[in-house]
């Protein structure tokens, strides 16, 4: 078996435990927080709000920072660093005295963040160009496949064994990740003898800065259409649910559905990228995500609105590989691990800005209008994609600059 097929199965393991572990803790913080001797419930959802967007922030400011730092020591050692440390401070959380405490933790946490990112580092600079699309792909499910077991996991733990036991078993997800890397991830890494480049040249080493831009602000597009929905699916449901017996059983399924869908789609359409090259996938799946969520402000049933949410998935599902396999394809070596630390960056500002996004929108305007504002914003990024990406990469090859 090939290093880069090793590793991937290796950093697969790790990125699903990772994503099982840091998607139980979103649904309990508000429950651990009153827990900590809150009672007010507006209190509650401020702190909340605060607890959950500042790991974040702190991750976006942070991730270039790793990057740079997986681009002079290596890969492997980030993925190491990112595992204990977060082990470690996860599982310090369980313990904490009050909300401030578990503020500061989470932001911690921000700080040491990173282990997706120097997974899709690794892997993007071990694979052949012929097989970077499949293997992006392939290992995007883990997150996404992760991130759909966590939340019905912690809830379990938590009515079972207690909010701190989420805190406990999720520090140990992450030990998992760091054993397997530890032991299992191979990397054949020279550090570079030359100087540690200034972010000019940086820039000055990719051949055309302005696609990467936009790659940046397509992965920052992406992930607020996806985390604009969040806060509203369960009220939404409500509102077209007859009977409220089951509002959290369909919240949850209609919730599942996207992510299901991008776990089945998302190796298939790397491979497809792989053939036909990934900025036409890009292209297609933008259109196809801007329009489909167009129709779900006009649903009159949740099972409608979750098979929209499926498609939503299938076309998803072809983004993030699409965006990694492109950024890997026109970025030297080098510097791969600083372009998708800040490609990073970019993601973790769009699930924070989307999350407060889609809550204003829909508190000011209505519901039915974050599914509006949320396909406008896709299509005017799938224009903006044919014209500085589609059109010019289709009529003139990019080719990989040398290090300055």
């Amino acid at each position: 078996m090939n290093l880069w097929r090793k590793n991937l199965v290796v950093c697969w393991i790790g990125m699903f435990a990772t994503a099982i572990g840091m998607s139980q803790i979103a649904p309990v913080l508000p429950i651990y927080i009153k827990h900590l001797g809150i009672n007010n419930v507006e209190f509650i959802e401020q702190l909340s709000g605060i607890a959950f967007g500042v790991t974040f922030i702190i991750s976006a400011i942070f991730s270039p920072i790793w990057g740079k730092a997986a681009d002079k020591y290596g890969r492997k050692p980030m993925l190491l660093r990112a595992s204990l440390g977060m082990s470690i401070v996860i599982f310090s959380m369980g313990f904490v005295h009050n909300v401030y405490e578990l503020i500061g933790l989470r932001l911690l946490q921000g700080v040491i963040t990173g282990y997706s990112t120097a997974c899709t580092t690794l892997i993007a600079t071990q694979t052949d160009k012929k097989h970077a699309g499949w293997a992006l792909g392939t290992l995007s499910t883990a997150s996404v496949s992760g991130s759909l077991l966590g939340p019905m996991l912690g809830g379990y733990v938590e009515e079972i064994l207690g909010t701190q036991w989420v805190f406990y078993i999720t520090g140990g997800f992450m030990m998992i990740a760091f054993v397997t890397t530890l032991f299992f991830v191979k990397e054949d890494f020279t550090p570079s003898k030359e100087k540690t480049l200034t972010m000019k040249e940086v820039w000055a080493n990719i051949p055309n800065s302005s696609l990467i831009i936009t790659m940046f602000i397509t992965s920052f597009i992406l992930q607020l259409a996806l985390y604009s929905i969040e806060p509203i699916v369960t009220v939404y449901v409500t509102q077209l649910s007859k009977n409220s017996a089951h509002v959290a059983l369909i919240s949850g399924a209609t919730f599942s559905a996207s992510g299901l869908a991008s776990v089945l789609a998302a190796p298939r359409l790397g491979k497809l990228s792989d053939k036909i090259g990934s900025q036409k996938v890009m292209l297609i799946a933008l259109i196809v995500a801007g329009a489909v969520f167009i129709p779900q402000a006009f649903v009159k049933s949740p099972w409608q609105l979750m098979a929209l949410r499926f498609i939503l998935g299938l076309a998803t599902a072809g983004l993030n590989p699409s965006i990694n396999a492109f950024v890997k394809r026109i970025t030297p070596d080098f510097i791969t691990g600083r372009v998708f630390g800040f490609n990073m960056s970019a993601q973790y500002l769009g699930v924070f800005c989307g999350s407060i996004l889609g809550g204003q929108v829909a508190s000011l305007m209505g519901i039915k209008y974050v599914f509006f504002v949320t396909s406008t914003l896709l299509l005017i990024n799938a224009l903006w994609v044919y014209k500085k990406v589609f059109k010019r990469f289709e009529t003139k090859p990019i080719i990989k600059s040398k290090a300055v």
